[in-house]
């Protein structure tokens, strides 16, 4: 790269010059021949007394007086080369690794190439070029995934670690905008060991990119219908740690954060897993902060078909029981595989929406079929019943019944499941049959009721 090229410095020059004169001053002993001054002939010139101990500690003790000039000179001449090099050599070379390394760091903080209007705190900056040679120039074979946001792309920094790296769709918006800066500022507040960590950032006039650590598994639904060939499907140990870390990293969210954090996207595609299938919360372009004096917040829809609760689709008003619908929906996928959304479900005359699915086979007490295949008989029965029973209380209709993640959390460590579910079926229970009379006072016709859903035993005969 022709940036990084650098001349020869001078000092390295004038060393080669001298180097040169000094071959010359080799080859060339008449230059530092015998002196021409007069001695004595009644005394031995100091020259005849020196030249034999010279040579024979130069010239491996060749003692002829034809030689002895020759090998002083050379001898001279390396001594100085020596010296020379040590002089001035390694001071040429430290300049030329310092001048290198200046223009590398200058290269790197173009200002040109920055966004001076975006300042995120201590983050580490990254320049443009360095994320293009982690991605090979953000090459298709290094994307990892795609979104509303853009694409993810797989990189390995120079120090050799992996990233992933977020880029913001190249055309520009104002919901992409407020996406990257929602996430950034959220991100680096939200710290826990379930919460996807930001390392740093890169921002010029056209670009947007955000650099993650590299999640070695991917996300939940790669594992549960994207899985590679040969790789090993999800055991139910698993499913059950991946469980309780979302909900870990959500009840932080709510209740650990100030202001409290809504994430309003919880879905199996935003959780990561890492090299030990650890669940890490990612992706919060649609989070939003929510003040504590608020008990909603109405904004425009965003999120995935299946995963929206009904109060947030209907009215606009999110809340942390949004983040609650949502991780329920996440179960249930985590449980049969399914996706929260599914037209190709209606060529088996089925519903299309996973948590109706789900309903209606267990009406049909077809719990068997709830079951992920990939599992196979590889899960325990009683915890099979749990999972579902938890989600059924996370994706309850009104917002007021729904447990905390706190709660949720709590469950999954054992503690109150049992409890909440036998309180809540006594309340669908009673609320059902009222509504089963007025139905049938009002329409007379109708002799068959799907409202008494929720009491379903889960727990009966296979």
């Amino acid at each position: 790269m022709k940036i990084l090229s650098d001349r020869i410095p001078d000092t390295l020059g004038h060393y080669l010059n001298l180097n040169f004169f000094l071959k010359i001053l080799e080859n060339n002993p008449d230059v530092c021949g015998p002196t021409t001054r007069r001695q004595d002939p009644r005394r031995p010139s100091r020259r005849s007394l020196s030249a034999p101990a010279a040579a024979s500690g130069f010239a491996g003790g060749n003692s002829g007086s034809g030689n002895s000039g020759s090998s002083s000179s050379k001898a001279i001449a390396n001594g100085v080369a020596a010296g020379a090099t040590r002089l001035f050599g390694a001071p040429a070379v430290f300049f030329a690794w310092w001048k290198r390394r200046r223009l590398l760091k200058t290269y790197f903080d173009v200002p040109a190439a920055e966004d001076s209007e975006v300042y995120l705190g201590q983050l580490k900056r990254f320049c443009l070029w360095e994320l293009q040679v982690a991605t090979d120039g953000f090459s298709k074979r290094n994307i990892v995934g795609r979104g509303g946001f853009g694409k993810v792309y797989r990189g390995r920094l120079m120090d050799g670690s992996l990233v992933a790296i977020k880029r913001l769709n190249e055309e520009r918006s104002a919901r992409g905008e407020l996406q990257f800066q929602t996430e950034v500022e959220i991100i680096s507040m939200a710290v826990h060991r379930n919460l996807l960590r930001l390392r740093g950032f890169c921002t010029t006039t056209t670009e947007r990119l955000l650099v993650y650590p590299y999640m070695e598994n991917g996300s939940l639904a790669s594992r549960l219908r994207g899985r590679a060939s040969g790789e090993p499907p999800l055991e139910w140990a698993t499913r059950k740690q991946i469980a309780l870390g979302a909900a870990r990293g959500l009840a932080y969210l709510h209740d650990n954060c100030d202001p409290k954090i809504i994430h309003r996207d919880v879905k199996a595609a935003n959780i990561l897993l890492d090299a030990e299938f650890e669940a890490v919360v990612g992706d919060f372009g649609l989070a939003k902060f929510m003040d504590y004096k608020d008990t909603h917040v109405t904004t425009a829809i965003r999120g995935t078909i299946g995963h929206i609760a009904p109060e947030y689709l209907s009215t606009g008003k999110s809340s942390e029981k949004t983040d609650v619908f949502g991780y329920g929906i996440m179960l249930l996928e985590l449980v049969t595989g399914q996706r929260a959304f599914d037209l190709a479900r209606l060529a088996n005359d089925e519903n299309i929406m996973l948590l109706q699915w789900v309903k209606s086979l267990l009406k049909a007490r077809k719990v068997e079929l709830l079951v992920d295949p990939d599992l196979k008989t590889d899960f325990e029965f009683v915890e099979l019943d749990q999972l579902i029973q938890l989600a059924l209380l996370c994706t309850q209709g009104s917002p007021i019944h729904r447990p905390k993640m706190a709660e949720v959390v709590c469950m999954l460590e054992g503690d109150g499941l049992a409890e909440r579910w036998e309180e809540w079926q006594k309340v669908e229970v009673a609320h059902n049959r009222e509504v089963q009379v007025v139905t049938n006072r009002n329409y007379p016709w109708t002799n068959d009721s799907t409202n008494n859903l929720y009491a379903v035993e889960l727990s009966g005969p296979r």
